[in-house]
């Protein structure tokens, strides 16, 4: 296949390619072989883009609402009309089976709008306090915003959305392993016609553009999805501009099982949820949690249901897992299972290597291990693979304890046919967004986490709060 060229930036309603900047490939996780190039940004090319976006502001943010809506409406008919396109783009740049990249990750992004647009509808952008006083939401202004590999469409629509309905202009800096929907997703932006420099993309990696962007006195804040380190050092970097900076980090989700629950159904459920997008979210289910008197029956269902995954090329169409996105990712998580086999955990399924029928490409073996404690590595940190570590709590408060002794607080799911106890246990849980029974949540959600997941709410009326500063004005002198 051929390497595609992709060196642009999309600047100031431009594609551009300043000269001088390094060249990286973007590797096919399925073959180990580069399927794209792309430029990485610098400092020099982050305040052009950051010009761009501060002279695009005034006119944006003056802009009548109806008028931000009616773009960003053209835009969505853009994305849907488009969709198979953005599908095959999150496939190659990340290996997910193209089923699931055209279906779930694709599908983020008219999800994602019709959340923001129906919340900007019935958003309080003015509200009277007192006697002459009003309290106005106003754009904060220009906003860096950095997304990650694992679901690009999903985090970009996040960020991009409510910040140019609020009236924020934007640079975003995609991840440099997985740039190419990014991309895709300028040219939606430029085909709808969104006015020069209110959306702007530099590709580049941390050092290069993060760094920047974070440091940078022109722009008004930072939104950051990625993992905790990385997190911690927008954070830091931010500080000496006293500029707003959100943060969607990492999350090491439990998923607790009582005795009265649906056993068959809800392990088989945790089973797929924790090895969905190959484990590859921050939000998965990655520790299972099990009362003491059905410990054994779950850990025989789920190696039953934890075999039925099948592990398949991306190419392919159908249910199955693809490779993990990067050789790094590949790295880090046959490390973590070596450690827990290390650390005495019980293999009931998996392990180190790739699949049977794999030799090339970054393919790992769903792998479950059993009579995990929670001090224990796999237990504690964020593997972002296929690892699921089954745990065993002797009473319902001794899950709730397990569950919550954790750096993280993002999310947890339980499992129980008593509606009391859910009320009970969902309130107990240290975390932002819980589950029970395998309950969806609807668009416009908040999405976001306590503790060291990080910061601030994505999603609907929450999102477009994070994108806002907040005004009062008093008019009691006439």
């Amino acid at each position: 296949m051929a390497i595609l060229d992709k060196r642009d930036f999309y600047i100031n309603g431009e594609w551009v390619r300043p000269a001088g900047l390094r060249e990286f490939h973007v590797i096919d996780a399925a073959t180990e072989e580069p399927c794209a190039v792309i430029s990485l940004g610098d400092a020099t090319v982050v305040d052009k883009a950051v010009a761009a976006a501060r002279a695009a502001f005034p006119a944006w943010a003056a802009t009548p609402l109806a008028d931000r809506l009616a773009l960003m409406e053209r835009f969505g008919d853009i994305q849907n009309r488009r969709n198979d396109e953005m599908g095959r783009a999150v496939s190659l740049e990340m290996g997910a089976p193209i089923d699931f990249a055209t279906g779930d990750q694709a599908g983020c992004g008219p999800w994602h709008l019709d959340g923001f647009l129906a919340a900007a509808r019935a958003f309080h952008w003015e509200r009277p306090h007192g006697k002459g006083e009003v309290i106005v939401r106003e754009p904060i202004g220009v906003c860096g915003l950095i997304t990650p590999w694992n679901w690009p469409v999903n985090q970009i629509a996040l960020k991009v959305f409510p910040a140019l309905i609020t009236g924020c202009t934007v640079v975003l800096k995609p991840s440099e392993v997985a740039p190419l929907s990014a991309m895709l997703f300028a040219e939606f932006i430029h085909e709808a016609g969104f006015p020069a420099g209110v959306f702007n993309l530099v590709n580049g990696d941390g050092p290069g553009v993060g760094a920047p962007m974070s440091v940078h006195p022109g722009i008004d804040m930072m939104s950051f999805t990625g993992s905790t380190r990385a997190g911690i050092a927008v954070q830091k970097a931010a500080a000496d501009t006293v500029k707003r900076v959100t943060l969607e980090l990492g999350g090491k989700s439990p998923n607790i099982i009582f005795a009265d629950a649906d056993l068959p159904s809800a392990v088989k459920r945790g089973v797929g949820h924790c090895f969905g997008n190959v484990g590859q979210s921050c939000n998965a289910p990655t520790r299972m949690i099990v009362e003491a008197p059905v410990y054994d029956q779950v850990v025989d269902l789920a190696a039953k249901a934890g075999a039925e995954i099948k592990v398949g090329n991306p190419r392919d169409k159908g249910p199955h897992i693809g490779p993990l996105t990067s050789k790094a990712q590949f790295e880090r998580v046959q490390a973590m299972i070596e450690a827990g086999i290390a650390e005495g955990a019980r293999l009931v399924l998996g392990g180190p290597g790739r699949p049977e029928g794999f030799n090339r490409g970054w393919f790992v073996r769903p792998t479950i291990f059993v009579d995990v404690t929670n001090d224990m590595t796999i237990a504690r940190e964020e593997i972002f693979g296929p690892v699921l570590s089954i745990i065993k709590a002797e009473d319902e408060n001794d899950a709730i304890s397990i569950a919550n002794d954790t750096p993280f607080g993002l999310a947890a799911y339980v499992q129980t046919s008593d509606p009391e106890r859910a009320a009970r246990v969902t309130r107990a849980l240290r975390a932002g967004m819980v589950r029970v029974n395998g309950a969806g949540l609807s668009a416009g959600h908040p999405f976001g986490g306590y503790k060291m997941s990080g910061n601030g709410r994505e999603g609907g009326v929450f999102g477009l709060e994070d994108f806002t500063e907040v005004k009062i004005i008093s008019m009691r002198g006439f």
